[in-house]
């Protein structure tokens, strides 16, 4: 069987390793660049990480790179070439006629899971409005390149059938979409108005952290769960009840480095929920190796969206995966971050942050989901009496909520 048998796009992955920048986080963020890649179907086969200064206008990556770049694809029938940035429409077209192979930038990757994720009319019509405007810009490019190709990674949603189009049926449909999802915002903040009398809990985090297996112990409900980018795509809200003290989660879709702007434009509707939540946990998945790059990822894409103020719980997952590198007592290196045990993470700021509630549990394992539901009951306590003081409610006393009631 040949390569160009198989289903699979065979992909290599292309980065720039900026000054500053050392070679282990350039790694990881190729190795994300790498998860996002599979969970839209393709193999990686190969990466490529060039040091530069500031990106080559014309390639991306400089001639000498491009044309080694172009002889591996020639020679290992490779289907499609993946940048880490996001590409001009020039340095598209130029790469993609030095490499003679299909090329996308992480933007239009992430738009591709997008599209190929949504369920619910709502995230398609956010997903194709974020699509056609990611298109606008690049339409002589979409033109010729789709002529010669049929769909593929990249390629999922309006592209395939907008092969003739020009810039005024692609800006009317813009316009035709931001009215949709006008209606929808009105629509989505009736019923946001009229769920009662309850706090508005909203999970946040970056992608695949387990924001959904979290979600779904917490309401016992069957929100999809998977170990991929971007599983949970279309809001969840669940009524969960602790103790007698009721309260609604929200199950939002997952953050990422380099979130294209037009994508959180286009979801508005549904980061509405995070915006107006009373109060939020932010999931992060300890054992990956860049959590803490994640943890800031997150809190700058809350403060684009007006919500960074918001009272938080820090829920720090998947501590049944946390590995290190423990130190000999002879080593006398400085430590670093991959030296640090569970313990020592919870000696540090993370564990004793006094203006925000830290939690280490292991959402799979369901360790330490009674001291979650203890916190989260307290946190969501507090914030019901202020916001309805009269409401008639006897809050038990949470020292009996065990695993077993769980």
């Amino acid at each position: 069987m040949t390569y160009k048998d198989r289903q699979e796009e065979r992909a290599i992955l292309v980065g720039i390793n900026y000054p500053g920048q050392d070679e282990h986080e350039t790694n990881e963020f190729i190795d994300e660049l790498s998860f996002l890649a599979e969970t839209a179907g393709a193999v990686p086969v190969k990466r490529f990480i060039q040091k530069l200064s500031v990106p080559n206008p014309a390639t991306f990556i400089g001639k000498g790179k491009a044309e080694e770049i172009a002889q591996f694809v020639a020679v290992n029938e490779i289907d499609l070439a993946i940048f880490d940035d996001e590409l001009t429409p020039v340095q598209l077209r130029n790469i993609e006629n030095e490499f003679q192979c299909r090329v996308i930038d992480r933007t239009n990757l992430i738009l591709d899971i997008f599209a190929h994720r949504a369920r619910t009319s709502q995230a398609r019509t956010q997903v194709e409005l974020a699509q056609y405007q990611y298109m606008l810009p690049r339409l002589r490019r979409m033109w010729t390149h789709l002529e010669r190709q049929r769909g593929g990674i990249g390629l999922r949603g309006p592209g395939e059938t907008e092969i003739e189009t020009d810039r005024r049926i692609i800006r009317d449909k813009i316009s035709t979409l931001k009215e949709q999802l006008k209606k929808i915002d009105v629509r989505m903040s009736t019923q946001r108005r009229n769920r009662g009398k309850m706090v508005r809990v909203s999970l946040v985090g970056y992608t695949n952290v387990g924001k959904s297996t979290i979600m779904n112990l917490l309401s016992k409900s069957d929100v999809f769960a998977e170990n991929k980018l971007f599983a949970t795509l279309d809001t969840t809200v669940r009524k969960v009840v602790i103790g007698n003290l009721p309260f609604l989660l929200s199950d939002t879709v997952g953050f990422i480095r380099k979130l294209p702007h037009d994508l959180i434009k286009s979801f508005k509707s549904t980061l509405d929920e995070v915006r107006e939540s009373d109060l939020l946990l932010h999931v992060v998945d300890i054992s990956h190796p860049g959590f803490e790059d994640q943890i800031n990822v997150v809190i700058e894409t809350l403060k684009d969206l007006g919500a960074a103020t918001k009272p938080v719980i820090v829920i720090f997952n998947k501590i049944d995966s946390f590995t290190y590198v423990e130190k000999d007592s002879d080593d006398l290196t400085p430590v670093r971050k991959e030296n640090y045990s569970l313990s020592d993470l919870k000696k540090t700021w993370m564990a004793n942050d006094r203006n925000q509630p830290v939690v280490f549990i292991s959402a799979l394992t369901r360790e330490n989901l009674s001291e979650l539901r203890k916190v989260l009951y307290e946190e969501v306590k507090r914030i019901h009496i202020t916001r309805y003081p009269y409401n008639d409610f006897l809050f038990e006393d949470t020292e009996h909520l065990s695993a077993d009631n769980q």
